[in-house]
Order: structure tokens, then sequence, then C-alpha cells
């Protein structure tokens, strides 16, 4: 759509006109008489003036074409395309994900064809898909925790990378409190207010550089509100669930535990109801200034008329 950021310039359009009506002639310098010897003479003479005059009244033309382009391009014309959607402004999104050699355990005893790794991909996936507008980010941690992906809007690389994670990519052991501190790094870096980590394992602290509870009270500083996820059956012993509802409840979370797959989506579930995505949208329209296209018509029509006086013509 074509749009003028200055249309009241076409206001001067007649400027010229109005000039010329209001300023007073030049005065003439031919004060001698022509004298013609000749009746023929001044016959041809009279028709061969009438004719160069309506020759050169061509350059009027011409200025009116050049004034109007002038004044287009003053009025600074813009192409405005169709409205494109933006990211909308939800959270940064961090997820943490236990690759220890426990997560190779299945998830049910009496059910060895997924374990509790293979399901934490299906179901974490599915919770990525829905987080539109959010930053997401991923964490791997073992022995130490690594950054798998920064914060990105790129949810389908987020969720490749989760889907080719390996149990022992990390380490067989477990560091639950490098895994905060290597969050609690990463959104140090924005300045966003909307920080969450959700934390996945089924183990306890036993690697890292920093205790857990020392990482969560530093998170509770930073503003970083943490879940944390105890996946594993109702037998397991190695899931500190002590450790990670603390973590929640100094950081404003929750402990959510998860015996089964069924379990686990109904975790997912509710953290998207209790972490809700922004849904107000946004838009822009790209814009394209015109304003050289008429200036440089002008500028040809200026050319035209120089080489009009240049040759006599005009």
């Amino acid at each position: 759509m074509m749009h003028f950021v200055w249309p009241w310039v076409f206001v001067l359009l007649p400027l010229p006109w109005l000039l010329r009506l209001l300023l007073p002639r030049a005065a003439s310098t031919n004060a001698a008489a022509l004298q013609v010897p000749y009746l023929q003479d001044f016959q041809l003479t009279t028709s061969s003036a009438a004719i160069g005059t309506n020759i050169k009244r061509w350059p009027l033309f011409i200025y009116t074409l050049l004034w109007i382009c002038l004044l287009g391009a003053a009025a600074r014309p813009q192409w405005i395309g169709d409205a494109i959607e933006l990211p909308v402004s939800g959270r940064d999104l961090m997820m943490a994900i236990d690759l220890s050699g426990s997560m190779a355990e299945p998830f049910n005893p009496g059910f060895r064809g997924v374990n509790k790794l293979d399901a934490t991909k299906v179901v974490a996936s599915n919770f990525i898909e829905q987080r539109v507008g959010d930053r997401i980010g991923l964490i791997l941690f073992g022995d130490q925790a690594y950054l798998q992906s920064p914060l990105t809007f790129d949810r389908t690389t987020v969720r490749i990378l989760l889907a080719e994670a390996v149990v022992n990519l990390a380490g067989r052991a477990t560091a639950i409190g490098d895994a905060i501190g290597l969050a609690i790094k990463r959104f140090s870096e924005r300045n966003d207010d909307d920080r969450i980590l959700i934390l996945l394992t089924d183990g306890m602290n036993t690697a890292g550089e920093i205790t857990p509870t020392k990482a969560a009270e530093l998170a509770a500083k930073k503003g970083l509100k943490i879940y944390t996820i105890g996946v594993g059956d109702r037998g397991s012993r190695d899931l500190d669930e002590k450790t990670l509802h603390a973590i929640a409840e100094a950081t404003g979370g929750r402990y959510f535990r998860a015996h089964n797959i069924e379990e686990l989506q109904q975790i997912y579930q509710l953290l998207d109801e209790l972490e809700p995505t922004e849904k107000e949208s946004q838009t822009y329209r790209p814009t394209w200034s015109l304003f050289y296209w008429p200036l440089s018509i002008a500028l040809f029509f200026a050319s035209l008329l120089a080489l009009a006086k240049w040759r006599g013509l005009a």
C-alpha cells in the first residue's frame, strides 16, 4: 500500500503558476524597431517565429513534470507491506535434564520397553512444542552440567537436541547443584523478569562443585523460580525428594513426583497451567522508502532541460 508521510507538500503544487501571476514580468530588452524591406520576407519571418514558439513550448510541460516529481519526492512516499506477526514476549524457560546412568532404567519395573530418559524426551518435547512465545533453553547434566542449547525461540532445534541426548553423555553421576548454577549464570546474562528452571532427575546429588541447597539460595536471590521433578517408581531409594522439595520451596516453585509416564504427562500439563505463555501477539508492517524514484525522474528531466538549453532548443 502506497503512503505519503508528508502529503501536505502537494499544497505547493500551484506555487510556480501563482508566482508567475503575482510577480511582474521582466522588461523587454528589444528597444529597436524591426525593419523589413520586403513583404514576403516579413511573412516568412512571422511564420517561422510562430513555428519556433510552438516548438519551444515543450519545456513548459517538462518543467511541470519536474516540479511534480520534486514534490512527490519531498512528500516521502513509502510502500507499507502486509502485517507480519512477531514472536510474543513470553518467559525465559530453561530445562535441565538428568543424563546419569540410572536414567537408562525402565520407568516402570514391570514394563521394560521405555526407560526414564525416553519417556522424559517424549513428554518434555510435547511441552516444548506448546510453549509458543517463550525462549527455551536446554541443560544436560551428569558428572557436570552442559549447556546444550541457549535460550532461543527456535523450539524445533531444542526438541532435536533433546531427542539426540543419550544416557551417560555427561557422565554417570548426578550434579544437580551444578545444573542449577549453570542456569543461574545463563539467566544472569539477560534482564528479563520471568525466569523459570524445570529440573528433572531420578537421583540425588553425587557430583559437582556446588551443593543443591547452596545453588537454590543463589537462585532465590537472582529471582529464578525452580520447578523440580523426581521420576522413578515408588520403590526407588536413590531419589532425594527432600532436597528437591527444598530447592523448589526456596525459589518459589513446586516439587512434583512422577511414578509413571501418565503422571509425568500430568505434571507438564500442570506446569503449562502454572506458567502460561503470553497470548498478546504483536505485529509490524515492513516499510520501504520510495522517494528515490520520483527524485531520479526529476533529475532526468533536469538533465533533459539542461541539454536543451545547451543546444538552444529551450
